[in-house]
C-alpha cells in the first residue's frame, strides 16, 4: 500500500486545486438538496445503495478508458473497503435518513464540522499533518461563519430533532476519518482510488438495501429519480475523482475545509430549490466561510490587499 504523506504536495498550482475545492464544495452542497428531493420516495437505504452502485460503475469505466489497472492485492482492497464505509456508505446512509427529519439547509450546516475532527485526528492520533495557527485560525473562523449562516432561527430548532442532526453530525465524523485514512493512496491514481472505494461501498449497500427495502416494490417520483441521477453521477462519481486528487495536493484539512463552502451551498440552493427559510446572517457567514476556507489552505493574506500588508509591515 502507499507511503502516507506526511505534508499536502507542494508541486501543484494552487489556484487551480482551491477551484477545484469550490465545485467539490457546489457538488457537495447540492447534494443535501438533491437527497432532501429523491428521500421523499426513496428509501435511504436504496438510495444510497443506486448513488454509490452507478458511481462505481462511472468511476471504473473512467479508470479503464485511462488505461489504468485495478489493484490486486487484499491489503489495498482491504483498505479501499475502508475508505468505501467511511465516505460513503456510512455518512451517506446517516445523512439521507437525517435529512427524513430536518432541513437540507440545517443538514449541510450541521455536516460542516469534518476540519474539526480532522484537527482532533491529525493532533491527537496520527499527527501527520501540521497544523499552523493559520490553518486553525482558519478552521474556527469557517465553524463561527457555519454557524453564523444557519441563523438564531434554525439553531432554535436543534432540539426538535436530535437523533436526526446527531446523525448528521456523526457523519462528519465520518467524513473526517476518511480524508485522513485516503491518504494512505497518495501513490495512486485519484480514479483508481474513487473506483475501488466506491465498488466496496456499492457490494456493501446493494445487499442491504435489497433487505431492508425491498426496492423492486417502491413507486419513486420522477423529480425523485432524476434528483438520484444527478446524486449519483454529479455528487459522487465527478466529486470522488475530485476529492482523492484533493486529498493528495491539499491535505487532509484543506480539503476538508470545502465543508464549510459546501454549508453555504445547501443553505443557497435549499432556499432556491426547496423554499426553505433564509435569515440576513448568512451573508456574513458566508464571508467568514470563505475567509475562514482561506486561512485553512493558508491563503488568508491573498485576501488583504497587498498594500494594507505592506503598512502593517511598514507602520511608520
Amino acid at each position: 500500500m502507499a507511503h502516507v504523506p506526511t505534508q499536502p504536495s507542494t508541486s501543484v498550482h494552487l489556484p487551480t486545486e482551491l477551484a477545484l475545492l469550490v465545485v467539490l464544495s457546489f457538488l457537495w452542497g447540492g447534494s443535501f438538496t438533491l437527497i432532501k428531493i429523491a428521500v421523499e420516495t426513496i428509501p435511504p437505504a436504496t438510495m444510497v445503495a443506486v448513488r454509490v452502485g452507478v458511481a462505481a460503475v462511472v468511476l471504473l469505466a473512467v479508470a479503464k478508458t485511462r488505461g489504468l489497472v485495478m489493484p490486486r492485492d487484499k491489503r489495498t482492497w482491504a483498505g479501499f473497503a475502508v475508505q468505501g464505509v467511511l465516505q460513503s456508505a456510512l455518512p451517506f446512509v446517516l445523512i439521507s435518513w437525517g435529512e427524513l427529519y430536518i432541513d437540507s439547509a440545517l443538514a449541510g450546516i450541521l455536516n460542516a464540522t469534518p476540519p474539526i475532527f480532522v484537527l482532533l485526528v491529525t493532533l491527537l492520533v496520527t499527527k501527520q499533518e501540521a497544523i499552523g495557527g493559520e490553518k486553525m485560525f482558519g478552521v474556527l473562523l469557517g465553524a463561527a461563519g457555519a454557524t453564523v449562516v444557519i441563523g438564531a432561527s434554525a439553531l432554535q430548532d436543534l432540539g426538535m430533532q436530535p437523533l436526526a442532526q446527531l446523525a448528521v453530525i456523526g457523519a462528519s465524523l465520518s467524513y473526517a476519518i476518511a480524508a485522513v485514512w485516503a491518504r494512505r493512496f497518495a501513490g495512486m491514481a485519484a480514479a483508481v482510488t474513487a473506483a475501488g472505494a466506491m465498488a466496496c461501498a456499492a457490494a456493501i449497500m446493494v445487499p442491504l438495501a435489497l433487505f431492508l427495502d425491498r426496492p423492486w416494490a417502491l413507486s419513486p417520483s420522477r423529480e425523485g429519480v432524476l434528483a438520484l441521477a444527478c446524486l449519483s453521477l454529479l455528487s459522487t462519481a465527478v466529486a470522488m475523482l475530485i476529492y482523492f486528487r484533493l486529498v493528495q495536493t491539499l491535505g487532509a484539512v484543506g480539503t476538508t475545509s470545502g465543508s464549510y463552502l459546501r454549508a453555504g451551498f445547501s443553505v443557497v440552493l435549499g432556499v432556491l430549490v426547496l423554499d426553505e427559510s433564509f435569515a440576513w446572517p448568512a451573508m456574513l457567514g458566508m464571508v467568514l466561510i470563505v475567509a475562514g476556507v482561506a486561512a485553512a489552505n493558508g491563503q488568508l493574506h491573498a485576501l488583504v490587499p497587498r498594500d494594507a500588508r505592506a503598512a502593517n509591515r511598514n507602520p511608520h
